[in-house]
């Protein structure tokens, strides 16, 4: 029932409107998580999906994700789309990639010895390095076992990164370690400023959505959907990637314009 509200209402609205913003996450909102982050490759139907937003008149497509730039090419990077990767640092516009920060890295020399001493602990855990940040990865990991190390990670780097300049994010079995000034947010707020949308749909599973979510809060012509459960700021929810995937599906079905 709440997938039939939302999609009826917000396709409604999104018919009407003349200029419009569509913000999708990756993992865990157009694709399922997987055991092996590069594994994560979408399926036809994703893509499909995304070409038709994409060639949707009057419909601007931005997959704004926390992956590597590189592991995003790899998946969609055929598609002409416009890709935000690793949280907002990177932006593929007209086919090309470019940085939206400075890339200083010196703090990883600091940073990545404790990532790994947590790695050696915990069996199937690994570190993942992108051009921007830094990850311990430990879905593999037995739930209790992992979590407990998680919390004692984040409490050890807690009072050292702060100083450096870098925020944790304590995301879907993952630590990741990156710029304070990096984030979905500021992401999309100069990508809002400089355009005069009419309508906006954000949709998004994890903690650096609510970033995202938290900037479009205020902005009544922007609908934000939360996948899964938990606390969110955004305005409604969906369960899980198959109710998304049917939401976009609907979402795309006879536009009138």
């Amino acid at each position: 029932m709440a997938l039939l509200n939302i999609s009826m209402k917000v396709k409604e609205n999104f018919d009407k409107a003349k200029k419009r913003l569509v913000l999708l996450d990756y993992d865990g909102t157009l694709v399922e998580f997987v055991p092996r982050p590069e594994k994560a490759f979408p399926t036809e139907k994703v893509l499909s999906l995304l070409n038709r937003i994409n060639n949707k008149p009057d419909t601007r497509l931005v997959v704004i994700s926390g992956r590597g730039h590189l592991d995003l090419e790899r998946f969609i990077g055929h598609l002409p789309i416009e890709i935000i990767a690793e949280h907002g640092a990177m932006i593929k516009l007209n086919g090309s990639w470019r940085n939206l920060f400075d890339n200083s890295d010196s703090w990883k020399k600091v940073v990545l010895p404790v990532l790994n001493r947590f790695t050696f602990a915990s069996p199937n855990s690994f570190v993942e390095e992108k051009q921007f940040s830094l990850v311990w990865h430990y879905r593999n990991v037995p739930d209790d076992v992992g979590f407990l190390q998680s919390r004692e990670l984040i409490r050890i780097l807690e009072n050292s990164i702060t100083s450096l300049g870098l925020k944790l994010i304590d995301g879907d079995k993952v630590v990741e370690i990156i710029s304070n000034k990096i984030g979905k947010g500021s992401a999309i707020k100069n990508l809002i400023n400089e355009n005069k949308f009419d309508y906006i749909i954000s949709i998004g599973d994890d903690k650096t959505d609510e970033e995202m979510f938290q900037e479009l809060s205020t902005n009544k012509k922007a609908e934000t959907i939360k996948v899964g459960r938990g606390p969110t700021v955004a305005k409604h929810s969906l369960e899980n990637v198959k109710q998304v995937l049917l939401f976009l599906e609907h979402l795309m079905e006879n536009n009138k314009n």
